[in-house]
């Protein structure tokens, strides 16, 4: 038994997926499914219970699970160290981002980071809030970006940047006609929103009822790329962050309108479970991103430093 084998047996558990641990690993599912059997013959017991689709852990799988999460966990802490101490840049940066955020801010940034750190990598994906901050929970990424961040007695936020908010509708509207408008401007307007789950629709609805406002409630979506495809066939206007619509902009399909009463942003912050110790290669990603993304005034400390100033959902928002 080795510590690979505990983190392939991990990976199977957390993605309850033999082929994509195996694909996280970079072996094949064979190996993957031999990992497993290995563990099962030297604790003398089954793990996984393969009658279930899709398979459950037994009571002792279950325990070793765990177990195996804390000794993962020491792991890595102990190899960070070892980095740390030899100042190497290189190894893996597991990141978990929400879909807007991932797809208009973030590739560009990898690229950057892996020309200038061509040891290092970055592992990306793309979820649901809350799946983003299930991922860092289970140290199954080393970062989390998301909206709205919140912190707990598990995790810190690092804030990022701030997006202003923008009214967006079809390039025809009549909306059109004004260079910046209110929340009054939208009074009884066919509105695309966002489901009523997510952090961004709860804080726009606040904002709705302080000023009194009432709009007509005519779809209601997930992600920021389905709404934006509802503007477009004229189903109705939305607001959303400025970032994620400068391309539409700039190629004349949609418009967004500078929305000055109320002036409302959308916070991006950085997750991470608490005293977390950063690889090298972790820190300095973080420092680009602070860098990058308009956090230059906030630049990244260690975990347990920056645990003194912060004390630390939404598929698009």
């Amino acid at each position: 038994m080795n510590i690979e084998d505990l983190r392939m047996f991990c990976d199977v558990v957390r993605h309850q997926s033999f082929s994509r641990a195996a694909a996280i690993n970079h072996v094949s599912q064979s190996a993957a499914t031999q990992c497993i059997h290995r563990l099962e013959k030297r604790f003398g017991t089954p793990l996984v219970d393969r009658s279930r689709r899709p398979f459950i852990l037994t009571p002792e799988g279950q325990v070793c699970y765990e177990g195996f999460r804390e000794v993962l966990d020491l792991y890595d802490a102990v190899e960070s160290r070892v980095r740390s101490l030899r100042k190497e840049i290189a190894g893996v940066v597991r990141v978990a981002a929400i879909y807007s955020v991932g797809l208009f801010e973030m590739g560009w940034t990898m690229r950057d980071f892996m020309r200038r750190y061509p040891k290092a990598r970055v592992r990306l994906q793309y979820h649901h809030p809350s799946k983003v901050y299930q991922a860092v929970l289970d140290s199954e990424v080393d970062l989390g970006i998301v909206s709205y961040p919140t912190s707990s007695s598990e995790l810190v936020v690092m804030p990022l940047r701030s997006e202003p908010m923008v009214v967006v509708c079809h390039p025809d509207d009549p909306l059109t006609a004004h260079a910046t408008v209110t929340l009054e401007h939208l009074r009884g307007r066919e509105f695309v929103a966002f489901d009523r789950d997510l952090s961004i629709r709860k804080e726009l609805d606040r904002h709705f009822r302080q000023r009194s406002v009432s709009v007509r409630i005519v779809m209601e979506f997930d992600n920021i790329e389905t709404i934006k495809q509802a503007i477009e066939i004229r189903a109705g206007v939305s607001i959303l962050p400025a970032p994620t619509v400068r391309r539409e902009v700039e190629t004349g399909t949609l418009r967004a309108i500078p929305l000055i009463a109320p002036a409302m942003v959308r916070p991006i912050g950085i997750i991470h479970r608490h005293r977390k110790v950063f690889s090298p290669t972790v820190t300095k990603f973080v420092e680009m991103l602070l860098e990058k993304q308009g956090g230059t005034d906030q630049r990244t400390a260690a975990p347990d430093e920056e645990e003194g100033r912060h004390q630390a959902m939404d598929r698009s928002a």
